[in-house]
């Protein structure tokens, strides 16, 4: 199983840099040790016009099998003779894709310290695969590497030279040639391209592959036309997994485009637009959450906000809207919906004056974060459902008793409304990952506990029609810390 990568330079930026990007050294031949055999890294050229890396993957067959789950004991003799004679250590595959992510992981992830600049500069990249399985033929190579711009050539391999008429096999000599992209990208649509195009996986997929399918095509799979037949074959065809993956694509996608395209499905439960509530409600129940949240954050005569678990920034958004907010921070335990974020804002092409009001970065609302102290306001906009119970007094002390904002908004779904939705089942979150969600008493004594453990006073605020038997879809708490007299006062009366 090999595969090279080839670069031109310079003097300016000698092709030897290839090294620094790889964390490879070109004068030495290095192997790395696999649960399935030996992976070689060496250098058949290396001069500043030109370099060249292989990699070279020897499959243990017996080893694959071993750590395997047995496929084809006890059953026909040729299948199990097929776990030994196949051609894994000839062809690239997803145990070649494995091998980059291992050996390459610092390169894959845009990550140099010797030249900490050179990730993301583009090169001339040419990669070669002499025998790549391609179900679909070379046509379908074309379809998948082609509109990530490169320049494919794909030239079918025949079953044997000397009876052409026996036609081609299912394996493509394959070359690839760009000059726009970073070796960061080109790895990173190899790692996901080649056990497409083999369709199979030596190893079992487990839900975790979503993730790492979305890091690896994050910025070219959410618009590439065969997105679909990539996130399939990709998660061996597990129809389950295949539709978490495309949902959560279509958010990114949607993030990058229009906020008003987001808005239909920033709420798990949409209202059906046959009813008469939607006719007289034309708004989303999202944009009334942030409209009433911003008018809170008003009223309280707040500057420097914390927007916490901001997603994808829909609030900070808007915040940014309005020049009474001099500091907006926005964090998230996530750092896949902070990327998202920081696109949607356009932080890269943001101006200097503007971005200089805006700040995002990862944090855990579980743990105490002294750089969430000395803000105005804090908002919880749908966070605390996410949460398991048993987790939110550690929530509770690091946001009221160690960031101890003057104002705190912590917004929730009224579990009593959900008998309004008519889409959604009885007994059924709006979401899936709701660890709860609260009638209006649960979520009155909650707040009220909390405030009185932290010196707050609350105040309830409906967000959306309010209904006279089941309450508003969304429920508000207003937190605002009491003044020193205040405190006073009830310690004397106390």
């Amino acid at each position: 199983m090999f595969l090279t990568i080839s670069t031109t330079g310079t003097p300016e930026r000698p092709a030897t840099d290839l090294g620094f990007l790889l964390h490879k050294h070109p004068d030495k031949a290095q192997a790395f040790s696999t649960s399935y055999g030996t992976a070689h890294v060496l250098y058949p050229e290396a001069t500043a016009e030109r370099c060249t890396a292989a990699l070279l993957l020897e499959v243990d067959a017996v080893a694959l099998v071993r750590r395997g789950k047995g496929k084809g004991r006890g059953g026909a003799p040729d299948a199990a003779l097929a776990q030994y004679v196949n051609d894994r250590p000839y062809a690239a595959s997803s145990l070649l894709a494995v091998a980059l992510s291992g050996v390459f992981s610092s390169a894959m992830s845009g990550r140099c310290n010797a030249r900490p600049d050179a990730p993301a500069q583009t090169r001339p990249l040419r990669i070669e695969i002499p025998a790549l399985p391609a179900r679909g033929g070379p046509d379908l190579v074309v379809k998948l590497f082609q509109p990530l711009g490169w320049t494919v050539t794909a030239e079918a391999v025949p079953l044997d030279t000397e009876f052409p008429e026996w036609g081609d096999s299912r394996y493509v000599r394959l070359v690839l040639e760009s000059e726009s992209l970073t070796l960061a990208e080109a790895l990173r649509h190899l790692y996901v391209l080649l056990p497409v195009l083999d369709d199979a996986k030596h190893y079992w997929v487990a839900p975790d592959e979503v993730d790492k399918l979305l890091r690896a095509g994050e910025g070219w799979l959410p618009d590439h036309p065969e997105q679909k037949l990539i996130t399939s074959r990709y998660l061996s065809r597990r129809w389950s997994l295949t539709r978490q993956a495309m949902e959560r694509l279509e958010l990114v996608r949607l993030a990058e485009t229009d906020d008003s395209e987001v808005e239909a499905i920033d709420n798990a439960v949409e209202e059906p637009e046959d009813t008469p509530e939607a006719e007289e409600k034309a708004t989303p129940l999202a944009v009334q959450r942030r409209d009433a949240i911003i008018a809170a954050l008003r009223d309280a005569g707040a500057a420097r906000v914390l927007d916490l678990g901001c997603g994808q920034g829909q609030l900070v958004q808007a915040l940014l809207k309005d020049v009474r907010f001099t500091e907006i921070v926005g964090t998230d335990v996530s750092m896949r919906a902070l990327t998202v974020a920081s696109r949607r804002l356009k932080l890269d092409r943001m101006g200097e004056r503007q971005a200089s009001r805006v700040q995002l970065f990862q944090s855990s609302l579980a743990y105490t974060d002294n750089r969430l102290k000395g803000y105005d306001a804090a908002v919880l906009s749908e966070v605390i459902e996410h949460l398991d119970l048993p987790r939110l007094p550690a929530l509770e002390y690091a946001v009221f008793g160690s960031a101890r904002p003057r104002t705190v908004l912590v917004t929730t779904p009224n579990v009593e409304y959900n008998v309004r939705w008519e889409t959604l089942p009885a007994g059924h979150s709006r979401h899936s990952d709701h660890r709860f969600e609260w009638t209006r008493e649960e979520f009155r004594t909650w707040a009220a506990t909390v405030a009185e453990r932290h010196g707050y006073d609350v105040e309830f605020v409906p967000v959306g029609p309010d209904d006279p038997e089941v309450g508003p879809p969304t429920q508000m708490a207003v937190f605002s810390v009491r003044t020193t007299n205040e405190n006073e006062k009830e310690a004397k009366a106390a």
